[in-house]
């Protein structure tokens, strides 16, 4: 449990009286009429510490991590093998307790990681110029999406139903307050069809595709990026870092921006996060980018130096005009990715895909499942089980092994699909008793 806070009539006052109000409610005067609650809030009846204590632990002990359970779980996050290495260098107190770094001449550590950090970011993608890092793989959407409104003029974005349903869901949120209209486009047999692709995308300022994609699907990506491109949308390709040593990288196949989830790259689960997003693009979109971005430079003796060159997306600077309303980025997260990427290396890499597209083949062998989609996979698969997935997760739960992720929560008509992930962590013995515990509960 935390620390103890003393709160008396006596302190409030004192508060109030140095803020210059009378009272509690004076600190909420700003606030509109027509959007406060004016009720009370439906929370249970006061506890005592005791019992505050034992019900948290209680919530806390229904969590599951993967040492317990054996786990195919993926949809967005996933279960790689972090090296020592990187909790070593992320642990170091300039790195664990630096902040935005706004001092360069006392920053030049973190500077450096930075500007380490957006190179590797370009290199994976293909892209010209990256930002020091976003909140997470759904927001530099949303970032994306406005950073492409500006560039274009337009206020339309087009997005492939196959995009992760989390992405699309903060894009369609963020949307009304950058007046942006989003139009989702079917997929067909599980990926998307670049004709219907290009249709959507007319009058689009970005047109935003995932590969692989939420279903584990590859896409046509070059197809889908000149789609977008031909109908004068800047195509934005959702990707995941560790799929491109395997993978052609969006920017040598025509997209102009790349983003995703970072924390497949050398970040733990950790319950749902933190994590971090990366955001790249071609050049000339420098000055529509969101966030910082971190520039070499030489000083007056000729020494190599890091200086913050952009600052795009603060609102202490750029106020009404900032390209996005999130003041920070995720440097810790995004070092742990850069340590990671470094540690592994373009040929670790290149395994590192390999071997998870070798253990999903075996996974679509052991099961025996009919996939729901005939197209190729990268570490994902979609099978049919012929009865509700959510009950067979249940069900699988209660013998060790979560099997994955049930698609009938996002998709309508998939009930009976459940998506599978494999990493390098998941063994052939692993997978063998994933299809003995598929066989039992479905027997």
């Amino acid at each position: 449990m935390g620390g103890y806070l003393a709160l008396t009539e006596a302190d409030k006052e004192a508060m109030l009286k140095a803020v210059g109000v009378s009272s509690v409610e004076g600190l909420f005067a700003d606030i509109p009429e027509q959007v406060r609650l004016r009720r009370e809030l439906a929370l249970p009846a006061p506890a005592s510490e005791v019992e505050v204590e034992r019900e948290l632990t209680e919530l806390a002990g229904r969590n599951v991590h993967t040492g317990r359970e054996l786990s195919f779980l993926g949809a967005g996050v996933y279960d790689h093998y972090v090296p020592a290495i990187v909790d070593a260098v992320i642990s170091r107190p300039e790195f664990l307790t630096a902040y935005t770094p706004y001092q360069p001449e006392l920053s030049q550590g973190v500077l450096q990681a930075i500007f380490e950090y957006q190179t590797v970011i370009c290199e994976l993608t293909g892209m010209e110029v990256a930002n020091a890092s976003g909140y997470d793989g759904a927001t530099v959407a949303a970032d994306a999406c406005f950073m492409a409104a500006h560039a274009t003029g337009r206020r339309k974005i087009a997005i492939a139903e196959a995009v992760n349903p989390q992405v699309r869901q903060v894009v369609k949120t963020y949307a009304p307050g950058f007046g942006l209209e989003v139009v989702e486009v079917p997929h067909a047999g599980g990926v998307t069809d670049p004709g219907r692709f290009r249709v959507e995308a007319e009058g689009a300022a970005a047109a935003i595709f995932q590969q692989p994609n939420f279903f584990g699907c590859l896409e046509p990506a070059p197809d889908l990026a000149r789609a977008a491109s031909d109908a004068g949308a800047l195509a934005v390709a959702h990707v995941d870092p560790l799929s491109l040593g395997v993978l052609e990288a969006p920017g040598n196949y025509g997209c102009q921006i790349a983003i995703g989830e970072g924390q497949a790259a050398g970040n733990h689960l950790s319950f749902g996060g933190p994590h971090f997003g990366f955001l790249a693009a071609k050049k000339e979109l420098i000055r529509r980018m969101p966030g910082r971005i971190v520039g070499e430079t030489t000083d007056r003796r000729g020494r190599r130096g890091f200086v913050l060159t952009f600052q795009t997306r603060e609102q202490h600077i750029r106020r009404e005009k900032a390209t996005s309303n999130i003041t920070t980025n995720q440097s810790l997260c995004a070092l742990a990715g850069l340590v990671y990427l470094s540690w592994l290396g373009p040929k670790g890499l290149r395994e590192l895909g390999e071997t998870c597209m070798g253990l999903s083949e075996l996974v679509k062998k052991k099961l025996g499942l009919p996939p729901a989609f005939a197209a190729p996979g990268f570490k994902e698969i979609a099978v049919r089980l012929g009865r509700p997935a959510e009950e067979v997760v249940r069900e699988a739960k209660k013998r060790g092994v979560n099997p994955g992720y049930p698609l009938g929560r996002d998709y309508a008509g998939m009930e009976d699909v459940l998506l599978v992930a494999v990493t390098e962590k998941r063994s052939p013995a692993d997978i063998e008793r994933l299809s003995e515990v598929l066989g039992e509960v479905l027997a």
